[in-house]
C-alpha cells in the first residue's frame, strides 16, 4: 500500500489471505462500468496475460460499480472505493471517473509488471494484500500544460503523454498548440497557417542567446481528425483538453502565413517568417476588425473540435511597441476611448469573453489579461507568481495556480554542471512536492475559486521526448500528489515518505518507458554538453 501515488485519503489493512488475480479471474461490470473493465482488459490483461473475461460464477472477481452516493460521502463526484479481499476486488466509483481512478490505484497495487504492454514472466503470481481504501481528489483541475508550439510532439507522442497523465490522475491537457515559432492545428478556412506557420527553416539550439543552431527545417502539425483522435483518447481516459491559441502576442507564426494580421503600418510584415529563435517577439496583432473576424474564423473551428468548457487564449508577453508606434493602432485607442495598449490588450481579450460566453464556453488566460481590466467571465492561469491568482480570486474569477516558482518544469533541477541546458532556479522534486496551490490570505469563500494547478512544459530546450521526459519526470509525479491528495502544510509534508514511495514507482515509470531524471543525475545520453542554457542562482522570487 505504501507505494500508492498520488496518496489515497484513507488506507485501512485489515489482514488476511491475498487476493490472486489469475486465468480464473472474471471482471463484473455494473450498469455503466462496462469502458473500464474494457480498459482494465486492455492494460492489466495486455500486462499479465490474463484473459479477465466476463465474470460467471465460482472464481474469484473483479466487481466495479458506479455508486453515487460516494460522492456525497467522500465529497466528490470523482471519489472512489477500493475493497481487496481473498474473494474478490470491489471497486466503487462515485462516477465513471471515480471508477476509472479506482482502477489505476488497483493497476498499481498488481506491482510495476502491470504497466508493460505485454508479460514479462511467465507463472507469475499477481496478489494483492486485503485493503479499503476510499479516496478522493482535492482539486478539479490537475493539470499538464505541454507546449507543442516550440517543438511539435507527432501524435503518438501525444497520446502516450494521455496515458502517462491518466496513470497519475490527472485530468487536464493544457494543449499550446500555437507562437511565434509554429501553428500547429489545422484550420481548414485559413490554409496557410499550416501550410506556412507550422514549420521554420531552422532551429536555435539552447537558450536564446545560444550561438548555436540546428540548421533544418523543423514542423508538423495536427489535422482535425488526429485532433478528433487526440480529444477521444482523452476522454476515454477522462482527461479534458483545453487547447489555447496564442493571442494577440507569440503569433508571429500567424502574421507569417497571414501578414495583413500584423501591424503593417510600422514593420514589413510580409517579409515575416516563423520565427527561429526564442523569446518574445515584437511581432503582435494589429487590433482591426479583420483580426477579430479572423481569430473568430479559427475559434469556430477549434471549438467543434474541443467541447470542453474553457479555451485558452494566451494574453501574455504581448509586446507593446509596435502598438505604441503605429498611427492606426493609435487612432484605435482613441476611437474605443481607451487610456493606453494595456486597456487595448484588455479590450481585445473581453471581445473574445464575450464572443465565447455567447457560445456558452469560457475564456481562460494568463495572468497579463488582468492588465488594463479583467475580462468578465474570463478564468485566470496564475504563472508570474501567486499575485495575479490572488487578485483574481479576490475578484471573483477562478485560478488555475501554476507559478513559475514551483511548477514550470523546463527549470533545471539540480545546480550541477552536467544538468543539460540548464534553464532559471534550481527546482528540485522536494521543492514541487512542497508547492502549495492555495495561498494562506485567501479567505475561504476566495480559495473556492481556486479550480486547482497544473505543471507547465514549456519546450524550447526539450527538442524531442526524451528531453521532454527528463523535465517532466520524476516531478510531474510530486504535482500530481499536490493536485490530488489532502496534504499537510509544505513545511509539514512527509518528502522522505514520498521518497520512498517513489523508490518503488520509478519501476512503474521504467515499464512505462519513461527516460526520467534518475535521483543520482542525469544519465550520459541525457546531457547536452556544450549548451548554452540561462541558470539563475539564488531562491526564485516568491511574487
Amino acid at each position: 500500500m505504501s507505494s500508492v501515488i498520488p496518496a489515497p485519503s484513507s488506507v485501512v489493512s485489515p489482514g488476511g489471505p491475498v487476493f490472486v488475480l489469475d486465468e480464473h479471474t472474471g471482471i463484473e461490470a455494473g450498469p455503466g462500468a462496462g469502458r473500464v473493465a474494457h480498459w482494465l482488459r486492455t492494460t492489466v490483461g495486455a500486462a499479465t496475460g490474463l484473459p479477465l473475461e466476463p465474470y460467471v460464477s465460482g472464481g474469484r472477481r473483479v466487481l466495479l460499480r458506479i455508486t453515487p452516493l460516494l460522492a456525497d460521502e467522500l465529497g466528490s463526484p470523482e471519489a472512489y472505493r477500493l475493497t481487496v479481499d481473498e474473494h474478490a476486488v470491489v471497486i466503487d466509483g462515485a462516477s465513471p471517473q471515480g471508477l476509472f481512478y479506482g482502477a489505476q490505484t488497483f493497476r498499481q497495487l498488481l506491482g510495476p509488471a502491470a504497466f508493460r504492454r505485454a508479460p514479462v514472466t511467465s507463472g507469475r503470481v499477481w496478489d494483492v494484500q486485503p485493503v479499503v481504501i476510499s479516496d478522493s481528489p482535492r482539486f478539479r483541475w490537475r493539470g499538464l500544460m505541454l507546449d507543442v508550439a516550440r517543438h511539435f510532439m507527432p501524435k503518438d507522442g501525444v497520446l502516450r503523454y494521455l496515458d502517462l497523465m491518466a496513470a497519475h490522475k490527472l485530468n487536464v491537457l493544457h494543449f499550446h498548440l500555437t507562437d511565434d515559432q509554429g501553428w500547429r492545428i489545422e484550420i481548414k478556412r485559413y490554409p496557410r497557417l499550416t501550410e506556412v506557420g507550422s514549420w521554420r527553416a531552422r532551429t536555435k539550439f539552447g537558450h536564446g542567446a545560444s550561438p548555436l543552431w540546428e540548421e533544418k527545417p523543423h514542423g508538423g502539425f495536427y489535422t482535425q481528425d488526429d485532433i478528433r483522435e487526440i480529444v477521444a483518447y482523452a476522454a476515454e481516459r477522462h482527461i479534458t483538453v483545453v487547447p489555447e491559441i496564442d493571442v494577440p502576442g507569440h503569433s508571429q507564426a500567424a502574421i507569417a502565413a497571414y501578414p495583413e494580421l500584423g501591424n503593417t503600418d510600422v514593420v514589413d510584415t510580409s517579409s515575416l517568417t516563423v520565427w527561429d529563435s526564442w523569446g518574445i517577439s515584437l511581432n503582435v496583432l494589429a487590433p482591426t476588425d479583420n483580426t477579430l473576424r479572423f481569430y473568430e474564423g479559427v475559434f469556430e473551428e477549434v471549438l467543434e473540435l474541443f467541447p470542453g468548457e474553457f479555451l485558452h487564449i494566451g494574453g501574455d508577453e504581448c509586446a507593446k511597441e509596435q502598438w505604441r508606434e503605429s498611427p492606426l493602432v493609435q487612432a484605435r485607442i482613441e476611437e474605443l476611448g481607451l487610456a493606453d495598449e494595456d486597456e487595448l490588450q484588455s479590450w481585445f481579450i473581453g471581445h473574445f469573453d464575450k464572443w465565447l460566453s455567447a457560445r456558452g464556453r469560457r475564456l481562460i488566460g494568463w495572468d497579463e489579461i488582468l492588465e488594463g481590466g479583467l475580462a468578465e467571465g474570463a478564468a485566470v492561469s496564475s504563472w508570474r507568481g501567486y499575485e495575479g491568482g490572488i487578485a483574481a480570486a479576490r475578484s471573483g474569477h477562478d485560478v488555475v495556480m501554476c507559478p513559475e516558482q514551483y511548477v514550470y518544469l523546463d527549470y533545471r533541477q539540480d545546480a550541477g554542471a552536467d544538468e543539460p541546458v540548464p534553464i532559471a532556479y534550481v527546482r528540485t522534486l522536494e521543492d514541487v512536492y512542497r508547492f502549495e496551490p492555495v495561498p494562506p490570505e485567501l479567505t475561504p469563500e476566495e480559495t473556492a475559486h481556486v479550480l486547482g494547478t497544473q505543471a507547465n512544459l514549456w519546450t524550447e530546450v526539450m527538442e524531442d521526448h526524451a528531453r521532454v521526459d527528463y523535465q517532466a519526470f520524476p516531478r510531474l509525479v510530486a504535482l500530481a500528489e499536490v493536485a490530488w491528495s489532502a496534504l499537510p502544510a509544505p513545511g509539514e509534508r512527509d518528502f522522505a515518505g514520498f521518497e520512498r514511495r517513489m523508490a518503488a514507482h520509478y519501476g512503474v515509470l521504467d515499464a512505462l518507458g519513461v527516460g526520467y531524471r534518475p535521483p543520482t543525475g542525469p544519465l550520459p545520453w541525457q546531457k547536452r554538453p556544450g549548451v548554452l542554457g540561462r541558470p539563475l542562482e539564488g531562491t526564485p522570487p516568491n511574487r
